[in-house]
């Protein structure tokens, strides 16, 4: 998975995220994700399913009483991505996510699909009785 680490200046400096961005007025979240894409790593991508939903309160941030809502969507990109936005981007595989700082808002996730990349898959034996 593609994951970024935010400036050392702004807030939450030296964090990992995976990109993405707000959605503007008038934006669908696809579209919305395909233009943060764009601006933080020079890249047209193309947006498929989403793939997790969560909400998350951030304490310095009162004036959202509900919370952020992020919605984590697979997406390819059609080049190698450039970093336009962040102190560094890497390459990064799914069982090493949990090794990482990552933002508060994005530790659920991170979490599952570490739980998931730790789980082996078992084979479903054949059955006997059922035809193919």
């Amino acid at each position: 998975m593609l994951i970024c680490q935010r400036s050392s200046t702004g807030s939450f400096p030296l964090s990992w995220e995976f990109p993405g961005g707000k959605v503007e007025p008038g934006e669908t979240l696809p579209d919305a994700l395909a233009r943060e894409l764009k601006e933080e790593l020079g890249v047209a991508s193309t947006i498929g399913a989403e793939q997790y939903r969560t909400r998350h309160r951030y304490a310095h941030q009162p004036e959202i009483a509900d919370g952020l809502e992020l919605v984590f969507f697979s997406a390819q990109i059609a080049a190698p991505p450039r970093n336009l936005a962040f102190e560094q981007i890497l390459w990064e595989r799914i069982e090493a996510l949990a090794d990482y700082d990552f933002l508060p808002a994005d530790k659920e996730l991170v979490a599952k699909l570490a739980s998931r990349a730790a789980t082996p898959s078992i084979p479903t034996p054949p059955n006997p009785r059922r035809a193919s």
